[in-house]
């Protein structure tokens, strides 16, 4: 199922709290830490233990870090696959198909660019067993939007809720994720959302997948991406992202762009901007 089917495109859902930010909660005895912060710790805290994750199919791993003051788990992904033609679950052939953990890195990045890195956990590349990976902060969440779905539970701030989803739309369909699905979108104790794995993502179509999904966007948001520079951008993920992959990117952000920029025409910049 794509993302776009769990947003609907009515977003009768609900709530969250503010995407942005910074202080992240650890344990419920350990002060909240910047992403700075957990930044450093998952990249030079050392491993002590490892176990599978029961979720994802690209089987990732739980490592329990600690650093003699601090102890908690992150999520290691080591997934780097690149195949002429992938037949998919759907049925769907999918031509130069990459799964790699170096996109969970070059979104979290393109997140900081853009100001919207609060929706996504901190990633780092680390290696574990001597093999590189992605490294990410475990996030403590009471379900992932299929159990939501499944569960018929409703939180009680609509608006809050729809507007970290109008969110997530623009950035799923800046990153173009072929393997969006609902349990990569994980809602915490206090109804915020996260967008997780995004290792299918980055593809070379100069398309969005579904423009009609793009309906409100953060002002903050869309100032961040007229301003983004593709040189920037190749700078920034240059060990993550090739140059057609930043090309994409681009392309598929001139168009997000324009969208917006005819939806304000249409229906005044009011009913489209938050």
């Amino acid at each position: 199922m794509e993302i776009r089917a769990m947003l609907g495109r009515k977003l009768i859902v609900a709530v969250a709290m503010c995407l942005l930010a910074v202080p992240l909660a650890t344990a419920a005895d350990d002060p909240p830490l910047t992403r700075e912060q957990i930044k450093q710790f998952l990249l030079t805290a050392k491993i002590v233990s490892a176990k599978e994750s029961d979720k994802g199919i690209t089987h990732p791993l739980r490592l329990t870090l600690s650093d003699g003051k601090l102890t908690h788990d992150a999520s290691y992904q080591r997934v780097y696959e690149h195949k002429a033609t992938e037949e998919m679950a759907s049925g769907r052939t999918e031509f130069n198909f990459v799964d790699s953990y170096k996109y969970n890195i070059a979104a979290y990045s393109l997140a900081e660019m853009l100001g919207v890195e609060g929706m996504l956990p901190v990633y780092v590349e680390r290696k574990y067993q001597g093999n590189p990976g992605s490294l990410s902060w475990w996030l403590s969440v009471k379900m992932d939007e299929a159990e939501r779905v499944k569960r018929k539970i409703f939180a009680p701030d609509a608006e809050a809720w729809n507007n970290q989803m109008y969110r997530i739309r623009v950035f799923d369909e800046l990153i173009y994720d072929t393997d969006a699905n609902l349990t990569n979108v994980l809602i915490g104790e206090d109804w915020k959302i996260w967008r997780i794995d995004f290792t299918r993502a980055f593809r070379l179509s100069k398309d969005l997948k579904d423009p009609n999904d793009l309906v409100r966007c953060d002002r903050q948001l869309l100032e961040k991406l007229k301003a983004l520079d593709d040189k920037q951008l190749a700078e920034k993920t240059k060990h993550y992202l090739d140059k057609d992959e930043v090309k994409a990117v681009m392309v598929r952000r001139d168009k997000i762009v324009s969208r917006f920029q005819q939806l304000i025409s249409e229906k005044g910049e009011a009913a489209v901007l938050y």
